[in-house]
């Protein structure tokens, strides 16, 4: 990564859960937020890592793909902070991954910074980028800004299993009675709003908002989406325990 600017480190220093001298809001009990820095340049690397540190965030690192899927579950991080030059994974394809699994916010690093590459990440699913070159301070300010915002939500565990189902997010994979099942991205942030969810009945605005993260998506997607899980389980003669609920919405009974 070039064009990090070491001289622009703020020298504040200390281990309290602070960034530019403000305690951060809903991290208190942990102590320290906690970066994730997935970047396969061993030198930016350790930069980032002690500019980081020295604003008092609890860092972890990884330079591939794998590695920070790994501490995505195991670390619980606050916010990543990702290249997308991986040696085993393209950064889009990570960061698409990052969003079936979490909603942690995510800046992206990249040495293209026109518009249309911009719209693109956004779309993916990043909440804000920055262009090479670039100076710590700009990426410290844009690091405490995503932190003050509302908490995001928890990261799915690694695995969700019951009777019928057992999904592994790491991997990426459903199986039901033990078949193996191909779901859609999209499918397999449904299926696991409602596995997460199960016993409650979710309104299609509350689906819309757990898998499409997208106010502006028609509410009768929800219906023809749930039939198309619903089907793809049909496939593999297993019928997928979601009712329709009239008039409020849709619910996963795990089978007894």
């Amino acid at each position: 990564m070039s064009g990090v600017h070491l001289h622009s480190v703020d020298p504040f220093a200390g281990s309290s859960p602070r960034v530019g001298g403000r305690t951060l809001p809903g991290h208190e009990p942990r102590g320290a937020a906690r970066a994730l820095v997935v970047e396969d340049d061993m030198d930016a690397r350790a930069l980032l890592h002690r500019a980081l540190a020295r604003n008092g965030l609890q860092v972890v690192q990884s330079a591939d793909a794998a590695g920070a899927l790994r501490l995505l579950f195991d670390r619980r991080p606050d916010v990543v902070i990702l290249d997308l030059t991986l040696p085993d994974l393209d950064g889009h394809a990570l960061l698409t991954r990052i969003r079936e699994l979490s909603e942690v916010p995510v800046i992206v690093v990249t040495a293209s910074s026109d518009e249309a590459s911009c719209v693109r990440m956004l779309r993916a699913g990043a909440d804000d980028f920055l262009g090479k070159p670039f100076g710590v301070q700009e990426l410290l300010a844009r690091v405490e800004a995503l932190l003050r915002r509302a908490p995001y939500a928890t990261p799915r565990p690694a695995r969700y299993s019951d009777s019928l189902l057992d999904i592994d997010y790491g991997a990426l994979e459903v199986r039901a009675h033990g078949k193996l099942v191909d779901l859609t991205p999209l499918q397999l942030r449904l299926l696991s709003a409602l596995v997460q969810h199960r016993g409650q009945v979710l309104s299609p605005e509350q689906l819309l908002s757990l898998a499409w993260n997208d106010e502006f998506v028609p509410r009768d997607r929800v219906k023809l989406y749930v039939g198309y899980l619903r089907r793809r389980f049909r496939e593999h003669d297993v019928e997928l325990p979601v009712e329709t609920v009239r008039g409020f919405g849709y619910r996963y009974k795990p089978v007894p």
